[in-house]
């Protein structure tokens, strides 16, 4: 498989029309991927004000409106829905789609919607623990005839998840940059690993972190395929950049100075660029990772110009 260039849209301040419509053309462009987050409120947190859609609803729809690109989400939180469930839903959402839907996996970090909407949010390593603990539950689900475990946060009891996924093994992935727990369970339990918002320098030191856990688990490292998701706000001139980096500031707030690394607040020729040095470093996926408003322009000369030089470059 070639480099994978894909698009994760944020389901947030936009209208469900104008988000069906994106993927359509996201999908007529030939897009390799298009995803959604799971998220209550607008993502990073700012007032719980903003429209938002839910994550598993919304992706019936991407599955019903597009028929080429692979779609998902990244990441589910664990913590929002028993992993048994999740697994259901998504051998229904592979169902819809034609064998076209990933899972992806992660130990959340939104406490300000779980707390809203009355979810526990314990600390980092329990949901670590908990992330740990539904993976192999959904893994067990997609793949065994019948699924009992016991575990310190989730259980199944002779569980069946009928029908079976079209797939004959539908991909999990896992998101995260924790060295320590993320990458090990990635080792461990997934098919892909993403990393939001970093440099390709760091996304080379992270995927060495990985190779690492693999070698200590006794894995290929060449199983796991690697994906990055860049922040989109890039723009055709300098004018347009000064909005788009204004727009990054108040996007991200006091989570600027961490994300920027990761943030495509640039032309299209110096985002071909970024897209490269992430390929360099072992990216076998890049995804551009959309939060409306926009600039239109920069978005139809992404789709038409920096994706196909990426494929004249890698395939």
């Amino acid at each position: 498989m070639g480099i994978s260039l894909g698009v994760h849209v944020g389901q947030q301040f936009i209208a469900m029309d104008d988000l069906r419509a994106l993927w359509r053309r996201l999908d007529d462009a030939g897009v390799d991927w298009i995803s959604t987050w799971d998220h209550f409120y607008e993502a990073p947190w700012q007032d719980g004000e903003g429209a938002h859609f839910e994550a598993v609803a919304t992706l019936g729809a991407l599955a019903a409106e597009t028929k080429r690109a692979r779609i998902g989400c990244l990441v589910f939180y664990v913590g929002y829905r028993n992993p048994a469930l999740l697994a259901k839903a998504a051998t229904t959402l592979d169902h819809i789609s034609d064998g076209r839907f990933e899972l992806g996996l992660g130990a959340g970090w939104h406490i300000q919607e779980a707390s809203a909407y009355g979810y526990v949010f314990p600390d980092i390593g329990t949901r670590l623990d908990m992330l740990d603990e539904a993976a192999e539950i959904v893994r067990r689900m997609l793949t065994e005839e019948r699924t009992t475990l016991s575990g310190k946060h989730f259980q199944v009891d002779d569980a069946t998840c009928r029908p079976r996924p079209v797939q004959a093994r539908m991909p999990i992935w896992i998101g995260g940059r924790g060295e320590k727990r993320t990458l090990e369970i990635a080792a461990r339990r997934a098919d892909g690993w993403n990393a939001a918002y970093v440099s390709a320098e760091e996304f080379h030191r992270l995927s060495q972190v990985l190779d690492h856990w693999c070698e200590e688990d006794g894995r290929d490292p060449a199983e796991i395929r690697r994906a990055a998701n860049l922040a989109f706000y890039m723009s055709m001139d300098e004018l347009g950049l000064a909005r788009q980096r204004e727009k990054f500031r108040h996007d991200w707030g006091a989570g600027a100075a961490r994300t920027e690394a990761g943030a495509l607040i640039c032309t299209p020729s110096e985002g071909l660029d970024r897209v490269m040095a992430l390929v360099d470093a072992g990216a076998d996926e890049v995804n551009i990772a959309l939060r409306a408003p926009w600039d239109e322009n920069a978005l139809s000369a992404w789709l038409e110009e920096v994706i196909p030089a990426v494929r004249r470059e890698r395939g």
